[in-house]
């Protein structure tokens, strides 16, 4: 039985963490490069497991099944197993399965057994030590290293099936982003579990006993003030929210923030607060988070109520994250 599951890059890694450490059977799709209109890029990764289980997404479907057989050709055999998929010329778009995307993607199916030093790298990787750089060469040599972690391998492998491969593949995989959420509210849980989805951390700062349950829905939940977590933590994140839903609260919470260099401040509640909070703040502070401040955080995407605001929020972190300029 089929089971497709969540699957931005760090569901991925987890997931294949999970498998080595409990001894799963199961193949990790690397792609190693893309020509045309693809759905992902090189660097983009999938999970296969030999009981039908799919973390990740490298087509919108398509191609799944295809990549899923030699995913289990790879780890019967225990072997790299090269794929590529080509869908760029006219006969593509009226046979097969009609993918309708014009693109190429070269693909290496890595068995999971042969990854044992991977979770401790995924660790790392998890943590932000630094991205996740894979090197693979054409003969099975293969490198990965996080920060000063390194791990090698080497494969049993077929010929490539495509011509003039190079001397070796290398991928940097990002550091996961890593979003400071100061202080909870009726958004938070639909909010964490959507940023964990699109493959972002987070560290909930909530020291109040009413909302500090929402902290297990958190990568990390601490109860303590901003003012004691900022400075040990500044250069940790890529943004930070403020959503106590607490006049006094959030305007702790933004002096802190002041002093920080996280380049995105989002606030929670309509231009009137902003506007009251920055009645009682010194300037210093005004000046200090104008140029980076998104207020009222969220999208302006219509709709009321906790579950809209959430979305909202997420979809400008995602955006901001990701380079973009809404």
């Amino acid at each position: 039985m089929d089971l497709f599951l969540p699957g931005a890059t760090r569901g991925v890694l987890e997931a294949a963490a999970d498998a080595i450490a409990h001894g799963e059977p199961a193949a990790l799709a690397l792609v190693l490069e893309t020509s045309g209109s693809t759905y992902v890029h090189a660097g983009a990764l999938a999970l296969f497991g030999s009981d039908g289980r799919q973390v990740g997404w490298l087509s919108g479907g398509c191609l799944e099944p295809e990549i899923a057989l030699r995913a289990e050709e790879a780890v019967r055999t225990q072997t790299i197993q090269w794929l590529e998929i080509d869908t760029r010329h006219d006969e593509d778009l009226l046979s097969g399965s009609a993918v309708g995307c014009r693109g190429r993607l070269r693909i290496a199916l890595l068995p999971l057994a042969s990854l044992a030093p991977w979770p401790a790298l995924i660790t790392a990787w998890r943590s932000r030590q630094g991205p996740l750089e894979v090197t693979l060469e054409p003969g099975g040599a293969a490198s990965a290293s996080v920060g000063m972690q390194q791990s090698v391998h080497r494969f049993e492998v077929a010929s490539v099936p495509w011509p003039d491969p190079p001397p070796a593949w290398t991928l940097s995989i990002a550091r996961p982003p890593a979003v400071l959420v100061l202080g909870a509210g009726p958004e938070t849980p639909l909010l964490l579990p959507m940023l964990r989805l699109l493959g972002i951390t987070t560290t909930l700062v909530e020291r109040r006993p009413r909302w500090q349950s929402i902290g297990s829905d958190a990568d990390v939940a601490i109860a303590q003030s901003p003012a004691q977590v900022l400075p040990a933590a500044d250069g940790q994140f890529d943004a930070a929210l403020v959503m106590h839903h607490h006049f006094e609260l959030d305007r702790e919470a933004l002096a802190a923030l002041a002093e920080s260099t996280i380049r995105f401040v989002g606030l929670l509640g309509p231009v009137r607060r902003r506007e009251d909070l920055f009645r009682v703040l010194p300037a210093t502070v005004r000046d200090a988070l104008l140029p980076r401040l998104h207020s009222p955080a969220g999208l302006a995407i219509g709709g009321t109520g906790p579950e809209a605001i959430a979305l909202s929020i997420a979809a400008q972190l995602q955006n901001h994250l990701h380079g973009g300029r809404a």
